[in-house]
């Protein structure tokens, strides 16, 4: 995954560059957070791309509404996993500004409420999904279930580890009623981290986004990593892989994700739905009528 390629306008092989294997252990250690694997040459070239993309990404996000709204169930997932300021929030704001809000679906997962915890772990998400010709998008989302769970021993182990075939039938079955579910595992670096949580400290207009619990979920920065590594291997299926997505720098961090969401949209083809009226009856009657 360090080595880097040329932008090609070729999304496809970015997903196999990406992809982490199905049923084998990752170590994040071995994953460069600041390499570019298949990127543009540099941040320019990446925000011009991006910009191109997303044009793209917009039409076909509007076919596939279309398409939802006359009973075509496809859509799609976008779930963003990450540790502190790896760039979920940033995701949403570059790439899936794009977007069409009122075909989205925006969901930013918080401590439970004391409602969600009467009800088992996944009920929450489930209420948070994208209709039909939606394209959903979780910041954060079901795998903090078995990451600050495991992290804070928030469950018993026993139950945490029955929740990750749970999450892998509750994705199969996402998948199967139309759902396409891209997942990305925003990797930065432990360097990075630091760089950016300066960043806000030094500027009062991001006080707002520092929380001085930061520095202490800082401090449990290895078993965070145990507990990424474990949900990846157990959870990266056929069905719904998971991409490992280098964050360290955010203009390749856009870029990539931008080229993943327009590689399956591309891939679901979604097409205007035709007209179930008389087309040229309905003009006749607006051009007799004035």
């Amino acid at each position: 995954m360090a080595r880097n390629g040329k932008d090609k306008d070729k999304a496809a092989p970015l997903r196999e560059l990406l992809r982490l294997p199905v049923g084998r252990p990752v170590d994040l250690g071995a994953y460069d957070a600041a390499a570019t694997p298949g990127g543009p040459g540099d941040k320019a070239a990446a925000k011009d791309a991006t910009a191109r993309a997303g044009k793209r990404m917009a039409a076909l996000q509007e076919r596939l509404w279309a398409a939802g709204a006359r009973g075509d169930r496809r859509r799609l997932l976008l779930v963003l996993q990450g540790m502190d300021t790896s760039g979920k929030g940033g995701t949403v704001k570059h790439v899936v500004s794009h977007f069409n809000p009122s075909g989205c679906r925006l969901k930013a997962f918080k401590q439970p409420t004391d409602e969600e915890r009467r009800h088992p772990f996944l009920w929450r998400v489930r209420r948070a999904l994208p209709e039909p010709g939606e394209i959903g998008v979780f910041d954060r989302s079901h795998y903090e279930d078995v990451l600050i769970a495991r992290v804070h021993e928030l469950a018993p182990s026993t139950e945490i580890e029955l929740r990750y075939p749970r999450i892998n039938d509750f994705e199969r079955a996402l998948t199967e009623d139309g759902v396409t579910v891209i997942k990305c595992f925003l990797h930065i670096s432990y360097e990075e981290q630091c760089r950016r949580l300066l960043k806000r400290l030094d500027n009062p207009e991001k006080h707002w986004k520092f929380d001085p619990a930061d520095i202490e979920e800082r401090a449990r920065w290895p078993a965070y990593q145990e507990a990424y590594q474990i949900a990846l291997e157990r959870c990266s299926t056929r069905a719904a892989p998971w991409y490992l997505i280098p964050a360290d720098h955010k203009w390749y961090r856009n870029w990539a994700i931008s080229r993943l969401l327009l590689a399956h949209l591309e891939e679901l083809a979604p097409g205007y739905p035709a007209a179930d009226f008389d087309v040229a009856r309905c003009r006749e009657r607006l051009l007799k009528e004035g």
